[in-house]
């Protein structure tokens, strides 16, 4: 599992930086040191995400630990799309309050920092996390599994997204059509516009999916722009 993690890594996270370099070349202009940490972090996150992730595999085949099912009509069809959406904003709840608790002072000293050694983000920072932090992402996907009864389509809906979403909210520019993002999707949903703000700011725009726990919150700060000239050599 930890092979898989990694190689999903590499290979979203990759796909989405030659796709930067195609629409806007030159963005990440002078941080391969940075990418290179990025990688280096990502991968060591990989490692811990498959521990518990392979576990739980083993424990679904083996012995019938999650609720995890084959059969597409062991639960009403309705079930599908509603546990898709009940995990990622379970997923997302959990990120909101660790996320906001890594920004107080002690945890972001020891932890969260090192996320936020990437200035800018690049597509490549999606997992670049200090293994304390790695460690309360790595849990969440397992705990819902145990609890949350998916089908496998949904629960490979789930990881897609998480996995899409995390990458290309770092990765310095909007891949969403103006309509879409400033719109009334975009009130609800995070894109690169939104998670930018957090990346320039810090104390704002807490969210992974949804901007629902920051508007009741009080910490959603709107959108934030992306400036080209932060991502080159001075």
């Amino acid at each position: 599992m930890t092979l898989i993690v990694g190689v999903r890594y590499l290979f979203v996270s990759g796909a989405f930086a030659l796709a930067t370099e195609r629409r806007h070349p030159g963005l990440y202009r002078g941080l391969s040191p940075q990418m290179r940490r990025e990688i280096g972090w990502s991968l060591a996150s990989a490692a811990i995400y498959g521990v518990p992730a392979g576990v739980l595999a083993w424990g679904w085949a083996h012995r019938g630990w999650t609720r995890v099912y084959t059969d597409i009509h062991a639960y009403p069809l309705w079930w599908w799309p509603v546990s898709a959406l009940l995990c990622l904003f379970a997923h997302d709840t959990w990120f909101y309050w660790t996320h906001r608790w890594m920004h107080r002072p002690m945890p972001f000293r020891i932890a969260h920092a090192v996320h936020h050694a990437s200035r800018p983000p690049t597509a490549w920072a999606a997992m670049s996390f200090h293994p304390w932090e790695a460690l309360t992402g790595a849990v969440v996907i397992p705990a819902l599994v145990l609890i949350v009864p998916l089908h496998w389509t949904a629960l490979a809906c789930v990881l897609t997204i998480m996995t899409v979403m995390g990458v290309t909210n770092h990765m310095g520019w909007e891949m969403f059509p103006r309509g879409m993002v400033e719109g009334r999707a975009g009130n609800w949903l995070i894109t690169a516009s939104h998670h930018q703000r957090h990346h320039q700011q810090y104390r704002c725009n807490y969210g992974l999916y949804f901007r629902v726990w920051d508007r009741l919150c009080g910490t959603d700060s709107g959108l934030g722009r992306f400036d080209r000239q932060e991502t080159r050599s001075p």
